[in-house]
């Protein structure tokens, strides 16, 4: 019965999250660069423009939770079949969701705003497009993850996050041991600390030939199966104690190269302890103001 009312408290916080999305990140446009693409899951071939009973194949170029920018082909006839239709347009969205087996697909409607030459072809345009109502929250969840994620990146940077156990699996991490590349070299190493700003590790060498050193760290995650590759510099080192042939190494990662997929990671951990630890505290919570309530309906001074 506990669980279940976790689970439903949990769902609560979800649709709060969903509507945060929406409120703080309603005008900021997220442009779908490769690595956007593939961190939302976005699937490429399936994004259509719909008019009337007409489809037309386009490309995602930005959107926010109020419009699109959409890039697509002059050749169809579309514009005259826009004039018809008072500009009115929807778009077609696709999405491969890991924890969703089939692919979300869903339509916005939209109005089209106008139109310009796309890298100045006469063939080629980019249309600007209005929603006309507040987008599913499909959309909402997976461009706000995206944009939190870049948000606590920087805000969250430095709260570590020790390894353990329980850590690894909720973070979906393959194995503690992995591999540091110095110099182009695989080296093993065990993770002890990760965070967005670096990560601390055990590995064996002699400190002064690894400091001041460009690395890169590989993290093997499951579900779904990807490994990432995140560079930056071998910091600052420490002794192991009892052991001389294992050192503790500070590795700092290059913001500016550091991997969305591994923001998300890093992120839907920290906003799932969140979530389970306010749904937690509400449900002990609901259970304290029961007993409080039962004892006062049972005690004798309260009966007339």
């Amino acid at each position: 019965m506990k669980r279940h009312r976790i689970i439903y408290l949990m769902n609560i916080v979800n649709t709060q999250r969903i509507s945060t999305y929406y409120d703080v990140f309603k005008s900021i446009d997220v442009t779908f660069s490769k690595e956007i693409n593939q961190a939302a899951g976005l699937v490429a071939n399936q994004i259509f423009l719909k008019c009337g009973s007409d489809f037309w194949p386009c490309v995602i170029y930005s959107s926010s939770f109020e419009g699109a920018k959409v890039v697509v082909s002059l050749k169809s006839g579309i514009l005259q079949k826009m004039d018809k239709a008072n500009n009115m347009v929807s778009l077609r969205f696709c999405f491969k969701v890991s924890e969703k087996g089939n692919p979300v697909t869903f339509f916005v409607n939209t109005k089209n705003m106008g139109h310009s030459p796309y890298n100045g072809s006469s063939d080629v345009a980019m249309f600007t497009l209005r929603f006309t109502q507040r987008p599913p929250d499909d959309l909402i969840e997976i461009m706000g993850r995206i944009l939190d994620a870049n948000v606590n990146s920087a805000k969250r940077k430095n709260e570590k996050i020790l390894m353990s156990a329980d850590v690894l699996r909720r973070l979906n991490i393959v194995s503690r041991e992995t591999a540091v590349f110095i110099q182009n070299v695989p080296r093993n190493c065990i993770l002890r600390e990760l965070s967005f700003s670096g990560a601390k590790i055990i590995m064996m060498g002699v400190a002064k030939f690894l400091v001041d050193k460009k690395a890169s760290i590989r993290l093997d995650f499951e579900d779904p199966r990807e490994s990432i590759l995140i560079e930056g510099n071998m910091e600052s080192s420490e002794m192991v104690e009892g052991r001389k042939d294992l050192i503790v190494i500070n590795m700092v990662f290059n913001e500016s190269t550091l991997p969305m997929a591994y923001k998300l990671r890093l992120n839907d951990y920290l906003s799932l302890i969140k979530t389970g630890n306010t749904a937690t505290e509400k449900t002990e919570e609901e259970g304290e103001k029961k007993s409080e309530k039962k004892s006062t309906d049972t005690n004798p001074q309260n009966n007339p």
